[in-house]
């Protein structure tokens, strides 16, 4: 919660950036907006937690060794220039580039799930369904029928 609690407005803006290629800053400034008011509001402690749980479940509950035990039809959308590094500030410089590598990851995960379906969407980064809609429903629709 400390993490949270330090982070400035600017920082945070500039971490969300980090998940988009090419998403106006338009765009995800609402999301920037929302956790500025957070910050200011009586409910701030609360909502740290709640992040600071998040990443405590991240980091100490991995799933990947479950992936092949998922038995439903799975659809992976991956953008390929996604190089989002939970914890990235702890990661050593020269470990850095080899983190986060979406597009070997999510090739990888698709070989653990059976009978899944992987979609590779070039240019796009962390959050497809927002930086690329369009292509990002497309794949959801097509895997639907």
């Amino acid at each position: 919660t400390v993490a949270e609690r330090d982070q400035t407005t600017e920082a945070y803006r500039k971490y969300v950036a980090s998940y988009f290629v090419s998403y106006p800053p338009a765009q995800y400034e609402p999301f920037v907006t929302v956790r500025a008011r957070i910050a200011q509001s009586g409910e701030f402690d609360r909502w740290a937690k709640s992040s600071a749980r998040t990443f405590q479940m991240i980091y100490e509950q991995p799933v990947r060794y479950e992936f092949a035990a998922i038995a439903v039809p799975t659809l992976l959308v991956i953008g390929q220039e996604d190089r989002t590094v939970v914890g990235k500030n702890r990661v050593s410089p020269e470990r850095l580039p080899t983190a986060g590598q979406y597009p070997e990851l999510g090739k990888a995960a698709a070989r653990d799930i059976p009978g899944s379906r992987l979609v590779e969407l070039p240019n796009v980064g962390h959050i497809p369904h927002l930086e690329a809609p369009d292509r990002f429903h497309q794949a959801l629709l097509d895997f639907l029928r």
